[in-house]
């Protein structure tokens, strides 16, 4: 299992992780799709999670969701964990899971490596918390 801390921009579905869902926004449709932006987090970040049709009903606060071959990625100038064509995302338990709100990994500015051009390095921080879903205060 990979934490959320150790995500990396990428082309390719490679993220099996755990989290728990804190927060979900308004579903939205897009094209016959619906679709709806949560933040999830673990014990070591928080990130946006995008989920499509029926998982926007299904998946409620505080489930805590397992991700086989997920991707995270660009998606329209925001970078998103989701499934992906190729991944799967299943309900693993509720409400009983350590988390963390910061760092938020879709608040980083990622930059290609000058070494690799398939990989990114992290660069600054755009904000401590997600500006998504701002901290309760």
């Amino acid at each position: 299992m990979m934490l959320l801390k150790d995500i990396k921009p990428a082309a390719s579905n490679n993220i099996d992780t755990r989290f728990i869902l804190l927060d979900k926004g308004r579903i939205s449709a897009e094209g016959q799709n619906k679709t709806c932006l949560a933040l999830v987090a673990d014990e070591t970040a928080a990130v946006h999670f995008q989920l499509w049709g029926q998982e926007c009903d299904f998946f409620q606060t505080g489930d805590i969701i397992h991700l086989s071959n997920g991707i995270f990625s660009y998606q329209r100038k925001n970078l998103l964990l989701r499934a992906g064509k190729r991944g799967k995302i299943q309900k693993a338990g509720e409400f009983t899971m350590s988390y963390v709100e910061t760092p938020n990994m879709s608040e980083i500015n990622w930059s290609p490596d000058p070494n690799n051009r398939k990989k990114y390095i992290q660069g600054s921080v755009i904000s401590n918390y997600s500006r998504i879903f701002p901290p309760v205060r």
